[in-house]
């Protein structure tokens, strides 16, 4: 059956949200600018159009820059760009989680032709992503892990699989983030970042904000700066009460203020009087 790519379908309509600043405050959450994450999106998709062959005796392989290098460097640059030390480790715990389903998945579910097996409910193109993607958001618990651990997750696949092959002797062929992985890998990306957006933005209103309990105090201001001023709340009765008393304070000072220069200008009548009167 063929196929569209969807992948570079995606990365299209990613791009014209980009570029018409719909995706602001994603890219905000993950540390990107819009121009970043045009050039990343720009190296994806002209980088899926090379292939750099792996010269190996058994193996017909090859690694394809836009699913493969540019991932890679991308998700070691969100990385480093995370808030907490505890982020970090939790992003790699999340990578290792997301491989290991996603490997088991492929072993054991998919070891056989789905559509002769029964269990073709939907096509593995999606399944792959679906897991990815829940699998990263669940452990990741944001958006930059989630990112980074769905995309690295599905690219491990092709790195085992390669690894196998070579160690094992058999004859085979594997393109490292290419062929179908290409489209697997952005939808898994794609997804794992807007399940986060979703769930997270849903969560944030629910709780009146992003969470502060527990975490660091870079990481609160972050998102302080990123959620920008906070919204104004209804007044309650002992905010009006405390507003009543200041203005009612101010008030009494500035009668007080009004009152001494009263004085001050009756006094400085009667001194020029006085001094009329000597002459």
């Amino acid at each position: 059956m063929e196929r569209y790519p969807i992948g570079m379908i995606l990365l299209m309509i990613v791009a014209v949200l980009i570029y018409f600043g719909l995706a602001q405050r994603i890219l905000d959450r993950m540390r990107l600018t819009d121009k970043a994450a045009l050039v990343i999106v720009g190296a994806i998709f002209l980088g899926s159009f090379i292939d750099i062959p792996i010269p190996l005796a058994n193996i017909e392989g090859s690694i394809n820059v836009g699913g493969a290098i540019v991932p890679i460097g991308v998700a070691i640059y969100v990385l480093s760009r995370a808030g907490t030390r505890k982020e970090v480790i939790r992003t790699l715990v999340a990578i290792a989680a997301t491989a290991g389903a996603v490997y088991f998945f492929n072993s054991y579910v998919m070891s056989a032709d789905p559509w002769q097996t029964g269990r073709d409910i939907i096509d593995p193109l999606y399944m792959y992503p679906i897991i990815a993607g829940g699998i990263a958001y669940l452990v990741g618990r944001s958006r930059r892990a989630a990112f980074i651990a769905a995309t690295l997750g599905v690219l491990i696949l092709d790195i085992v699989n390669f690894s196998l092959l070579a160690t094992t002797g058999v004859r085979g062929t594997v393109a490292i983030g290419g062929a179908g992985a290409f489209d697997v890998i952005v939808i898994s990306g794609l997804f794992a970042v807007l399940l986060a957006e979703v769930v997270g933005e849903t969560l944030e209103r629910v709780q009146g904000g992003p969470r502060t309990k527990g975490r660091a105090k870079e990481l609160i201001q972050g998102l302080q700066d990123i959620e920008g001023p906070a919204p104004a709340k209804k007044p309650t009765e002992e905010t009006i009460e405390e507003s009543t008393d200041k203005q009612l304070e101010d008030e009494a000072v500035l009668d007080h203020r009004s009152i001494e220069n009263r004085k001050e200008n009756v006094d400085s009548l009667d001194m020029g009087g006085e001094k009329k009167d000597e002459k």
